[in-house]
């Protein structure tokens, strides 16, 4: 019984949410919205938890003045900083909460994207080897994509950037949405598998 009630759970919620999709009816409406609610409310409590475990965590390492322990003592001045903003101000646009999320989240956030830039390309040049011709072919339109994304594009030819807009818009895209294809059937396969029972690593069992 202890794995025979999930997995029954499990199957008769899994079929109530997609039969809400495909019947309009307005008491399937009302208990799906109830449910999406309930659903909220698990995951607000979610960020709580997770708010706590990261305050635990950094805490004890702070108390035993481990590697990097002074940075933790920011990250976690930082974060009590932002709650008592938030829930004392608000974070409506013109709040303390508001400028310090455009002015000082947003600027380090684009630093850390800048530094993560040089990091990937350094990765791609080291562990980049052209020994196929689809290898090639990938490192040339990698290229041509790179060149006509700058200004400097534009200049050894007027056309790049046109070119670059059709290699993101035609053939790009087309492999993305196979891609995507390919992952939403692998969704519901694995989906399928969870309702009809196949799938149980959820319930912690092989």
């Amino acid at each position: 019984m202890r794995r025979e009630v999930p997995l029954l759970i499990c199957f008769l919620a899994g079929v109530f949410f997609i039969m809400s999709y495909f019947v309009p009816h307005y008491r399937v409406t009302n208990i799906s919205q109830m449910a999406n609610q309930w659903a909220i409310i698990v995951i607000a409590f979610a960020y709580v938890l997770g708010v706590a475990n990261i305050a635990r965590i950094n805490f004890h390492i702070i108390q035993k003045k481990d590697k990097d322990w002074a940075y933790k003592i920011i990250l976690v001045s930082g974060l009590v900083f932002m709650v008592l903003l938030g829930i004392g101000w608000g974070i409506k646009e013109g709040t303390v909460f508001y400028w310090f999320f455009y002015n000082a989240y947003y600027p380090m956030q684009a630093t850390m994207f800048s530094l993560l830039a040089f990091f990937i390309a350094s990765a791609a040049f080291r562990a980049f080897r052209v020994r196929t011709w689809e290898s090639a072919l990938l490192a040339v339109t990698a290229v041509l994509v790179m060149v006509g994304r700058v200004p400097i594009g534009e200049h050894i030819w007027k056309s790049f950037p046109d070119l670059t807009e059709w290699i993101m818009n035609v053939p790009q895209l087309a492999a993305k949405r196979a891609i995507m294809i390919g992952a939403a059937l692998g969704a519901i396969s694995t989906g399928l598998k969870v309702l009809t029972g196949l799938e149980r690593t959820y319930l912690g069992g092989e």
